[in-house]
């Protein structure tokens, strides 16, 4: 053929061919033959050195906009396939969710992080923020930081997983969620109003009240003139909003490294609203968590000014939270997932 002769029916027929392949190495083929060294369109190129200047300047417009017909064709049914495979693999990747037993039952989140979801949302309506760290912490966040040195007796409050990384008993998974507050305090400076939620670990014997692995949540203010009194009225504030007004806490005198003066507050016990049973040891009262003003050794190690600022700080397990507020007797069951007890709650 010549380079202008049966040009539009060398698309039309490539447009056919193309429409036909129903694969990316049948489209490649034809692809080849169409547009390679071999194909049709190439020998009208090589051909038109035989026209006339005028002939071949038409002539070559025309074969470029056939060729980039054909080029467009090819590329459009490429993603076409493209776009059919995808669909062909979603469909297969399907799940039928239809195949379930029939019946209400929904999934619905453990009564842990729905327990974590509401006291969040009670502290940020008292003006507090929530703040996040890391799981696995090193041995100057969980303890150095917090005026707790090597060696020191007080580790021995903490039954820590210490991790075969780095030096040995330098790597360790968080004991409490105390470390973030070491963090939020170099991150940015006072005044600072915040809690700290997430998951501790700790050799702990599972019993009634105990579980190796549990969910803590921390506050921590830092400002000018804060006091002990402040410290009270945030946790009882806290308590009666969160377990309703017949509920109260205590606090009794404790101590803790990073807090000086420290105390343990406790809660009415909402199993036996304070008359005395299992749970409580007969007591009336529930320990919560700990509390106290944060030690000036801390503020130094972050770099603040003791002499200026002051705060305290306070932490209770989310779970114990859980236990209190749905009368859980015994937390063992929040890890044994026994769906016939976790549908109660």
């Amino acid at each position: 053929m010549t380079p202008l002769t049966g040009v539009d029916g060398l698309v039309d027929d490539a447009a056919e061919r193309v429409a036909a392949c129903m694969s990316d190495e049948a489209l490649r083929s034809a692809a080849a033959e169409l547009l390679g060294k071999r194909s049709l369109l190439a020998g009208a190129h090589r051909s038109l050195g035989t026209l006339e200047p005028d002939d071949r300047r038409a002539a070559g417009r025309q074969l470029h906009e056939a060729r980039s017909r054909i080029e467009h064709l090819v590329a459009d049914r490429h993603q076409e396939l493209a776009r059919r495979a995808r669909q062909r693999m979603l469909h297969d990747d399907r799940l039928d969710l239809t195949e379930v037993r029939p019946g209400p039952s929904r999934g619905r989140l453990h009564v842990v992080q729905r327990t974590r979801d509401e006291l969040e949302d009670v502290f940020v309506g008292m003006g507090f923020v929530v703040e996040e760290g890391p799981e696995v912490e090193t041995d100057w966040y969980n303890f150095e930081a917090l005026n707790i040195p090597p060696a020191h007796p007080a580790r021995g409050m903490w039954d820590t997983f210490y991790l075969d990384l780095g030096d040995p008993e330098t790597i360790l998974l968080r004991t409490h969620t105390s470390p973030v507050q070491i963090r939020v305090m170099e991150a940015q400076p006072p005044p600072i109003y915040a809690v700290m939620p997430g998951r501790c670990y700790r050799r702990d014997t599972p019993d009634a009240r105990h579980i190796p692995i549990f969910h803590q949540i921390e506050g921590l203010v830092v400002d000018r003139h804060v006091t002990f009194a402040h410290l009270a009225g945030t946790i009882e504030t806290f308590t009666t909003a969160y377990f309703g007004p017949n509920i109260h806490s205590r606090l009794r005198p404790a101590y803790f490294p990073f807090t000086e003066p420290s105390a343990e507050f406790e809660v009415t016990c909402t199993i036996c609203q304070g008359s005395g049973c299992r749970t409580c040891s007969q007591t009336g009262w529930i320990e919560l968590g700990g509390c106290g003003m944060v030690d000036p050794a801390v503020l130094r190690a972050v770099g603040l000014d003791a002499d200026t600022w002051s705060g305290f700080a306070f932490g209770f397990g989310i779970d114990r939270c859980a236990q209190m507020r749905h009368q859980i007797p015994d937390m063992r069951i929040l890890l044994e997932n026994d769906l016939r007890y976790l549908r109660q709650i």
